[in-house]
């Protein structure tokens, strides 16, 4: 049924949801009249001017690093950490990163209310008092799935209010069978447009094609495309701990120079830093995680992605021969490690 009451009934052997997520602007009064989301920044008119960001996931970081790199005055806004749900030594070392080359963070602070004023600027507060004035402000803290949109109740689907998102089997098949979904939309799954692509087409196969293979959602390498760019892939060292136990985990870093920082005076005292987390209780130390922070970072993961998903150890990357000069030739001489204290001191070229 439309919005003018039109109906239309159809008929379907299979039914596929891929209605995605939108940005959510949480429940902050005036938030909805007075900011922009992460999808709106593309699609202004004018230069965001003085800008704050709302929140500390890696949309709300990348948002503010592009806009700080054009020149604009950039402000974070962080409730408690940087990165949920990333390692949080890289998490740090991005904030600070940040902060050095013109991004300003404000820490344990949440806004209460947005109000426009005459000039069309916005009004922040915080604990309902001003705390400042702004030409645009960015709403970051989170995304809510589109399954709302949908009359889930009516044709049974199995439906979380709080986040939006339907609950689906390893099959992406929901509470009804000939009903599937893939992206987003999906409670508990990782939200990368490249994991629907992948689990649609295998979706599709298996429908389809004859074929068998489900998606596997795990070890799934993502980058975070800050001004100083972060790949991983696998656990992170808090995750590891908690799921494998801190006596089984074995945490190896470094930090290495990037050739093509060396002879710039602006980054002489900025460093790349990789980590490799293995369990320490497996045969040859197999690799649970593995992190790079520097140029093309995403770049340097997707090859070491293939590397984690087929179940290499540190034995394997210690094998290798480093390609020199390159930053990620550090991963096959890394011997510092980080529970013996030793800090992540290497070299460059």
């Amino acid at each position: 049924e439309d919005k003018k009451g039109n109906k239309e009934q159809a008929t379907f052997k299979y039914c596929l949801i891929a209605c995605g997520g939108r940005p959510s602007y949480g429940d902050y009064p005036g938030a909805h009249e007075c900011c922009i989301s992460s999808d709106d920044i593309f699609w202004q008119k004018k230069p965001p001017g003085k800008t704050l960001v709302i929140g500390a996931s890696y949309i709300a970081l990348e948002c503010a690093g592009f806009m700080a790199g054009f020149g604009f005055d950039v402000t974070v806004m962080v409730r408690s950490i940087l990165l949920r749900g990333f390692d949080q030594d890289i998490a740090e070392m991005i904030g600070k990163y940040m902060e050095k080359h013109g991004v300003k963070f404000v820490r344990g602070t949440t806004p209460s209310k947005f109000e426009r004023t005459e000039s069309g600027q916005v009004r922040v507060f915080v604990k309902d008092a001003e705390y400042g004035v702004y030409d645009t402000v960015l709403m970051a803290v989170g995304r809510t799935g589109c399954a709302g949109w949908l009359n889930c109740k009516a044709a049974g689907l199995e439906y979380k209010e709080s986040n939006g998102k339907l609950v689906c089997n390893d099959a992406e098949q929901t509470s009804v069978p000939h009903i599937y979904c893939v992206g987003d939309v999906i409670d508990g799954k990782p939200e990368l447009t490249p994991v629907a692509i992948q689990a649609g087409r295998l979706l599709v196969r298996r429908l389809f094609g004859g074929s068998a293979k489900l998606m596997d959602y795990s070890d799934v390498a993502t980058a975070v495309f800050t001004p100083i760019e972060y790949g991983t892939v696998g656990y992170s060292e808090e995750d590891a701990k908690k799921k494998l136990g801190t006596e089984r985990v074995k945490v190896y870093h470094c930090s290495a120079m990037p050739l093509e920082w060396n002879l710039n005076s602006e980054r002489s005292e900025d460093m790349g830093y990789m980590k490799v987390i293995v369990d320490k209780e497996t045969p040859a130390e197999k690799v649970v995680g593995v992190h790079v922070l520097g140029p093309n970072a995403g770049e340097v993961i997707q090859g070491l992605s293939v590397a984690v998903k087929a179940g290499c150890t540190k034995e394997h990357f210690d094998d290798c021969v480093g390609i020199h000069p390159t930053f990620a030739e550090s991963y096959t001489t890394m011997t510092e490690l980080k529970e013996e204290g030793k800090l992540p001191t290497k070299g460059g070229c």
